[in-house]
């Protein structure tokens, strides 16, 4: 599984904190309301953005284990302050190849940021075949779904965002990749352990308060595109040339977070 820049995960984490949907946030704290420790385990911690927007949502007595296969993300996550009484230990693991049992072992909740649509179906559903056997909780945020929008409109946007789904779809290291599909193949898997789902959308809305992290995202998605020859190259300029001109400019990408919980019978 290939990994993400630190300088990527910092641009993105005001707006992902941002992002997050209140309500979803809000059934997970109700979940653990009262208790005296939770054990999280964070799936594809980067450099403990999850950590920094939950643990002080969650409050209480915390003991997160980050797993996250480079070491360099796991470094700058070691040395994240949160709250007192929030513990961290720090795990290197290929989520790729990885037996998800015993990384799951003894958790209450396992969580995880921006990660699931790079899953393929069957690693999704292994993966909750393991969160169920454990009779964790699961929560999830800022799964992309397949929904972009771009204002001011070009003629060329359809064809991009089409594109850039098909790229989703591809081996992202766990086989076909769910894409925008994930949360849907998260919350079917989940049901079929007699989980309840809750989900609930959280786009970025990248404006003028964010015009690096859009640019950035924007150049990201032509060079995504490019890649998958479904667009002409100069149409890919001119959409992009479009987007670099365009002030004031907007740009929304869907994601949905979710949150499933072990039946209680």
């Amino acid at each position: 599984m290939s990994g993400f820049s630190a300088d990527w995960l910092a641009l993105r984490e005001p707006a992902d904190h941002a992002s997050i949907n209140a309500a979803v946030r809000a059934a997970c704290v109700r979940a653990f309301a009262g208790r005296d420790m939770v054990r999280i385990v964070d799936l594809g911690c980067g450099t403990g953005s999850n950590l920094r927007s939950l643990a002080p949502a969650l409050g209480g007595r915390q003991h997160w284990s980050l797993i996250d296969n480079d070491p360099a993300l796991l470094e700058i996550a070691a040395s994240t302050a949160v709250l007192e009484g929030v513990e961290i230990a720090c795990k290197r693991a290929d989520l790729a190849t990885a037996d998800f049992g015993p990384l799951l072992w003894g958790a209450d909740l396992v969580t995880a940021s921006a990660l699931f649509d790079l899953f393929s179906v069957e690693a999704i559903e292994r993966l909750v075949g393991a969160v169920a056997t454990g009779r964790c909780a699961f929560y999830t945020v800022l799964t992309y779904d397949g929904i972009a929008a771009f204002l001011p409109e070009h003629s060329a946007d359809g064809a991009m965002r089409e594109a850039f789904n098909r790229h989703q779809r591809r081996d992202k290291g766990f086989g076909p990749a769910a894409g925008p599909s994930a949360s849907d193949a998260l919350a079917a898997a989940f049901k079929r352990y007699g989980y309840s789902v809750v989900r609930g959308k959280s786009p970025w809305v990248l404006d003028a308060h964010r015009r690096e992290l859009r640019r950035e995202l924007e150049r990201g998605w032509a060079a995504a595109v490019r890649e998958t020859g479904l667009v002409p190259p100069a149409t890919i300029d001119e959409w992009l040339a479009h987007r670099d001109a365009a002030e004031p400019a907007v740009t929304i990408i869907g994601h949905e977070d979710l949150l499933a919980l072990p039946p209680t019978a």
